[in-house]
């Protein structure tokens, strides 16, 4: 590393925020939200435990009750659940953190007993996900979903815009509009999904459409410095292909581009899992195409997370599980501490155990 070259622990500024490291905590579900989908104390706790972090990202939280597709996540479009947000947002603060919201529309990735009326879930075509969620406290196959009418679809742009203000409303700092890891945005981008013949498919421009309407009534509502965009553009997650991904995100980074977003988020590989999954995928070309604040995610660890902030291969690095185990993490990388153990059984749904009752380093040396 030069004299020059930036480190994992200098400070950063992102859109009107001074970010004191470039460590983000990504998005995480948890399953604890309580009746109404709200979050509760608990989560205000979690959450204040993490403000170490330059940036928190919450876990994906649902724009409406259509959008959610796995028992109590929370969500962000009843006054209830503003309510809720906002002693949370209140303790983050209090604690010196900053923080955004996931916005989150499932599509196909649910059930019926999610949804409103027991219907079908929504997708941009009926093509049932490959994949599991959550219900009922066990893991479930997803239903198969119904395609969407062309004329349903500006009523779901408007739920992100309305999100959003409530999002701002709640006190937070900016949000993160979530196209990834096979969800709605993400199922209508790639073909595996989309085998729509209406102006949101076929063609690479019109199965990006829907995230640009959506990008764009964010931005519009509460401003590009405040919304952040997350994409897999390689994952398989819950099912999801597309048969030229470079070609694909290629032209949505171009668009994005012209949108000025306060950054990109960027799972490079499969989410959760290798990073190598597509060698012929360049994200470097993706990087090339923006020229706004970058950020990676998936499997980094203290030595790669230092290598690209020095190499200007990105300007942050979202850490997940590790946040989950290591309130602390930040202190604890930059001590080169070693890291608590991760307790999956605690993962999702449940009490305080596993969830606010991991120790510090602090707690430790008592």
């Amino acid at each position: 590393m030069t004299a020059s070259a930036a480190s994992l622990f200098d400070s950063f500024r992102l859109g009107d925020m001074t970010l004191p490291n470039r460590i983000a905590m990504a998005p995480l579900t948890r399953n604890r939200a309580e009746a109404g989908l709200v979050p509760g104390d608990m989560t205000a706790q979690y959450y204040a435990q993490r403000a170490s972090a330059g940036l928190l990202i919450t876990e994906a939280s649902q724009i409406s009750q259509q959008g959610q597709g796995y028992q109590d996540t929370p969500g962000i479009y009843s006054p209830e659940q503003v309510a809720g947000w906002r002693k949370v947002t209140d303790a983050i603060h209090a604690a010196g953190g900053r923080v955004v919201i996931q916005l989150w529309h499932v599509g196909r990735v649910s059930h019926t007993a999610l949804q409103p009326g027991e219907g079908a879930p929504v997708a941009p075509s009926a093509i049932r996900a490959e994949t599991k969620t959550y219900v009922n406290d066990s893991f479930t196959e997803t239903s198969l979903p119904r395609a969407l009418d062309a004329s349903e679809i500006p009523g779901i742009v408007e739920d992100y815009r309305k999100a959003a203000a409530n999002a701002v409303a709640a006190g937070f700092d900016g949000v993160e509009i979530h196209a990834a890891n096979g969800y709605l945005i993400d199922q209508f981008l790639k073909d595996g999904a989309n085998r729509r013949s209406d102006s949101y498919g076929g063609s690479i421009t019109n199965r990006t459409r829907f995230l640009l309407e959506v990008l764009d009534a964010v931005v519009g509502e509460i401003g590009a410095a405040r919304t952040g965009l997350r994409l897999s553009p390689v994952s398989p997650a819950n099912g999801i292909s597309d048969s030229h991904p470079q070609a694909l995100f290629n032209h949505v980074m171009d668009e994005v581009e012209k949108r000025h977003p306060l950054y990109v988020h960027v799972v490079e590989g499969a989410t959760g899992g290798p990073r190598d999954i597509a060698p012929d995928f360049s994200f470097a070309e993706l990087r090339q195409r923006f020229t706004g604040p970058w950020m990676v995610n998936n499997g980094y660890d203290l030595e790669l997370a230092e290598k690209v902030i020095a190499e200007g291969e990105a300007d942050l690095v979202a850490f997940g599980r590790p946040f989950i185990s290591n309130p602390d993490l930040v202190e604890r990388l930059r001590r080169k501490a070693p890291l608590n153990e991760l307790k999956k059984e605690t993962l999702y749904g449940g009490g305080a155990e596993g969830y606010v009752d991991y120790p510090t380093l602090d707690d430790a040396a008592r």
